[in-house]
């Protein structure tokens, strides 16, 4: 099949870019190449996919007529929309950044599906979308409405604005809830990355919350498996479907939500110290209080999932931060 990737130059849009050209498919990549973080490793990513089933576009999500003329052009059966201005923290003292990116240029991309008939539209939403929920496991029967930074809501409106194309234009879509995605290849802001890079060149690690935090930490190749297997359950209409006996993840319009994580939380100091392990060198370690826009805990029920894909994670946090710490160290000679 022919599939529109967006993000294509991302941490885990590069992956599943990859991973789709590998199977056969034609895949078309996207991505403005920001520089919120190292371009050279988005180029490093595109590099690395090096198939001739894959063709690479600049493009902005915001550019409306541009997204336009590209759906009209390409005729793409499905798509997976992974771009968005990513970081929590980063929401906190940029928020006009995530309008454009999160806000216009998902709408661009429904508004894409919707007037080509697109099969299925996967998206990514983010496990922040649980806020102040301190029920655990989060479940996606849970209610979202109170998230703490301005990422989560930007990412909780893009299910809202899902529902609506899937309510009144019938379009399949499924969004999915991404639990701290790390692995080869990963993002220059998330911890992983960042504590790798400190460690390595002698500077303190800053541990939040002072070190008492847990997180569902998911290794990218589990993640793929997960975006892989269920692009192709495409979510059916289901005129039974009540609010009142149903649940916010479902819809009597084909649409669906699903957690896609590990489902076993890990302690933020077991994390630090299987990348000790890995590195072979002990961190210097500077506790901080919890940040602004931080949780405690994220815990994923991925059951729903599992049921419709067969997708469990089989990667442990110790096989998997081996993994990042050898990648890391040949990508960057140290």
């Amino acid at each position: 099949m022919k599939y529109l990737v967006t993000g294509a130059a991302g941490f885990i849009g590069s992956a599943v870019s990859e991973r789709l050209c590998a199977q056969g498919h034609e895949v078309i990549g996207i991505d403005n190449i920001n520089d919120y973080y190292d371009i050279n490793l988005k180029l490093a990513r595109l590099d690395r996919i090096s198939h001739p089933a894959f063709t690479f576009i600049k493009m902005d999500l915001a550019d409306r007529e541009g997204i336009a003329d590209l759906f009209a052009d390409q005729c793409f059966e499905r798509v997976i929309h992974l771009a968005a201005q990513a970081g929590v923290r980063y929401s906190i003292d940029n928020p006009l950044a995530y309008a454009d990116s999160n806000l216009v240029g998902h709408l661009t991309i429904l508004e894409g599906c919707r007037q080509h008939h697109v099969q299925h539209l996967v998206y990514a939403s983010s496990s922040s979308v649980y806020g102040l929920n301190q029920k655990m496991p989060f479940d996606t029967a849970d209610s979202v409405d109170h998230p703490i930074s301005l990422y989560a809501a930007t990412k909780k409106s893009n299910e809202l604005m899902a529902h609506t194309y899937s309510h009144l234009y019938g379009l399949p879509t499924t969004g999915l809830r991404f639990f701290t995605v790390y692995g080869p290849w990963g993002r220059p802001d998330m911890a992983l990355f960042k504590f790798t890079k400190k460690i390595v060149g002698g500077e303190p690690i800053d541990i939040y919350n002072n070190g008492d935090m847990h997180r569902d930490f998911t290794y990218i190749d589990d993640i793929v498996e997960g975006i892989i297997r269920i692009q192709d359950v495409l979510p059916r209409t289901n005129p039974e479907w009540s609010v009142e006996a149903g649940t916010p993840a479902t819809s009597s319009a084909p649409y669906r939500v699903y957690n896609i994580g590990h489902g076993s939380p890990v302690k933020l100091m077991d994390y630090i110290n299987a990348l000790e392990e890995a590195l072979g060198i002990e961190a210097k370690k500077n506790f901080m209080p919890m940040q602004p826009g931080d949780v405690y805990a994220t815990y994923a029920d991925t059951e729903d999932l599992f049921e419709m894909t067969g997708y469990k994670p089989e990667v442990s946090v110790r096989q998997g931060v081996k993994a990042f710490v050898d990648w890391y160290r040949e990508f960057y000679q140290c």
